[in-house]
């Protein structure tokens, strides 16, 4: 029994200190965008059925969940075959969407939008663009992968992302499974053990997102 209660406890504690879920996102330097070799349609992004999902995560085990609204943004087709496109992301719309009581919302927000977190103020908005695409088989969770440069506080990297991509008489869709980026790879450092923060207090490094993009 005691050793059933001792397991017990290790594994509440890794949960506790587990990184958000999803595939981990290796940054890169950023690659030249190019033009398509071929001939293109580029549909506008619908910014009112796009958004961004986050998730953040504390050693502790605490966590928080939100959104951040889409900008605008536009998907490029050929032979009914999504080649290119980009989308801008609005950093003033960053929510909390949890459980969290309204005030402790307004100031997690106001935290995340100053210099510590994505400083709004100067940067209002970060940017993906579509490097290449490659379609995959055998994933049950992407039709594609989505090679692209995200752009946050100036800093760009070349990052892959999974995808499932459809294109039909409705438009375009392109949604990705919860996948895992390390902010401190964007300059966002504050709470992190690589910047000295003790691991009782500190923030992962880690962020998940889920992108869900529709066109009009």
């Amino acid at each position: 029994m005691k050793n059933i209660m001792i397991l017990a406890l290790a594994l509440m504690l890794a949960a506790c200190g587990a990184a958000p879920e999803g595939e981990q996102v290796d940054a890169q330097d950023a690659v030249e965008t190019t033009t398509p070799a071929v001939e293109t349609v580029s549909v506008a992004v619908d910014t009112d059925a796009s958004t961004i999902n986050w998730v953040g995560a504390k050693f502790t085990g605490d966590q928080h969940t939100g959104t951040i609204q889409i900008a605008e943004g536009n998907l490029m087709t050929s032979d009914g075959n999504l080649v290119g496109g980009n989308f801008t992301i609005d950093m003033n719309t960053i929510e909390v969407t949890d459980e969290t009581p309204q005030e402790m919302k307004a100031k997690l927000v106001g935290h995340l939008s100053t210099g510590d977190f994505f400083e709004v103020e100067k940067f209002g908005t970060a940017a993906f663009e579509i490097t290449s695409i490659e379609a995959v088989e055998g994933n049950a969770e992407a039709t594609h992968k989505i090679t692209g440069n995200l752009t946050m506080k100036d800093i760009s990297k070349s990052i892959t992302i999974p995808a499932t991509v459809s294109i039909n008489e409705s438009g375009i869709s392109a949604k990705t499974p919860q996948f895992v980026i390390d902010r401190t790879q964007w300059g966002v450092m504050y709470g992190s053990t690589a910047a000295g923060a003790l691991k009782d207090k500190a923030i992962k490094n880690e962020i998940a997102l889920q992108i869900n993009l529709s066109t009009k």
